[in-house]
């Protein structure tokens, strides 16, 4: 991305960034609480949450090379308490996320208590992904090389996937191409 890490990234809305957008997408959708693992740019991103409107904890990955799973890895033990029936986890590089798929994942686990539930359009799997607590110590235990995608796929039978024409459950925003594409404008050079 030119340099500029995602969280950063401007949604051409005032001063909202990436970041910025989740975690407001992601508290008004009514997640308790909102937890940003942060990695190489760890000072920038801090200085970001600090002045964000939306209450937001930050943890630190020391190892971002090994993957996302260790990312997930790394927030787990500062959200797993006896009240916490689940965790809902996006990605940085899907900021179109809505407010309503984010009520729908919640939504549907309430309405079921399946322990993975997931956006879902003709067959494909989106964000946010909902895990419930039961699924915490095989996350724990996943291969980082492989993800939790085999947590996931061991689940999926007994998973919820919520049907959406949502597009922001599906955007994934990972080259400067991409965004052009989403945003209509060319990402801006990175200040120096």
């Amino acid at each position: 991305m030119g340099g500029r890490p995602k969280a950063l990234l401007p949604t051409g809305r005032g001063d909202e960034t990436f970041l910025g957008r989740i975690a407001s997408t992601l508290v008004a959708g009514g997640v308790d609480e909102v937890v940003v693992v942060t990695g190489y740019h760890d000072q920038a991103i801090s200085r970001l949450v600090e002045a964000l409107p939306t209450p937001v904890r930050l943890v630190r990955n020391r190892s971002p090379e090994e993957g996302q799973l260790s990312s997930l890895l790394v927030a787990l033990p500062t959200v797993d308490h006896p009240q916490v029936r689940a965790v809902v986890v996006t990605l940085v590089d899907l900021p179109l996320i809505s407010v309503s798929i984010v009520r729908a994942v919640l939504d549907g686990y309430r309405r079921t208590g399946a322990p993975l539930v997931r956006p879902e359009r003709d067959g494909r799997h989106g964000h946010p992904v909902l895990f419930d607590r039961s699924l915490f110590d095989e996350l724990r235990a996943a291969d980082p090389e492989h993800g939790a995608k085999p947590v996931v796929r061991a689940h999926a039978a007994q998973g919820l996937d919520v049907p959406t024409k949502d597009d922001g459950a599906f955007t994934d925003i990972d080259t400067p191409q991409d965004y052009e594409r989403v945003f209509a404008r060319p990402l801006s050079p990175a200040p120096d």
